[in-house]
């Protein structure tokens, strides 16, 4: 496993007063993101720019893109599952659910996104094809196949 994913990332924020990042992350958190999650950003600045946009928008998505890592993208024939996999798990009576592992910034960009950081990411991560993980309403289910995404924007 990468060492991009270790529980210093993923612990409560320090009761220091410091402010949450535009992401929402704990502050001094690292924000990752797949290539294709930071590409959204990275146009949205371009156009607010070239419309000498001066506004708070602008500086969030500075703040955000100033904060990014963008992690490198799955192999595709790897059994372990890593972020911005997608992710097909079965559970005991045949229901299949699909999960794709992405950063804070990109739920919306995939209606199957769920956050490295939430607990169905963090199950998901630590797994292999074939493990059985716990799902967010207590069911088991058996990783049945591991994918990556390709886009143009990658």
């Amino acid at each position: 496993m990468s060492r991009a994913f270790v529980k210093e990332d993923v612990d409560l924020p320090e009761r220091s007063g410091r402010k949450r990042s535009a992401s929402g992350l704990p502050p001094g958190a690292t924000n990752y993101m797949t290539a294709r999650g930071a590409k959204r950003p990275r146009d949205e600045l371009k156009k607010l720019r070239a419309a000498n946009a001066t506004s708070e928008r602008v500086v969030e998505f500075e703040q955000v893109l100033a904060s990014v890592h963008v992690v490198d993208p799955p192999d595709a024939l790897s059994n372990s599952v890593t972020f911005g996999a997608t992710v097909t798990v079965k559970d005991k009576k045949g229901r299949t659910e699909t999960y794709t592992i992405v950063g804070v910034d990109e739920l919306d960009l995939e209606p199957d996104a769920v956050s490295w950081i939430s607990p169905i990411g963090k199950a998901l991560l630590a797994a292999d094809k074939g493990d059985w993980i716990t799902l967010e309403d207590g069911r088991a289910a058996k990783i049945v196949k591991i994918e990556r995404k390709v886009t143009r924007d990658e």
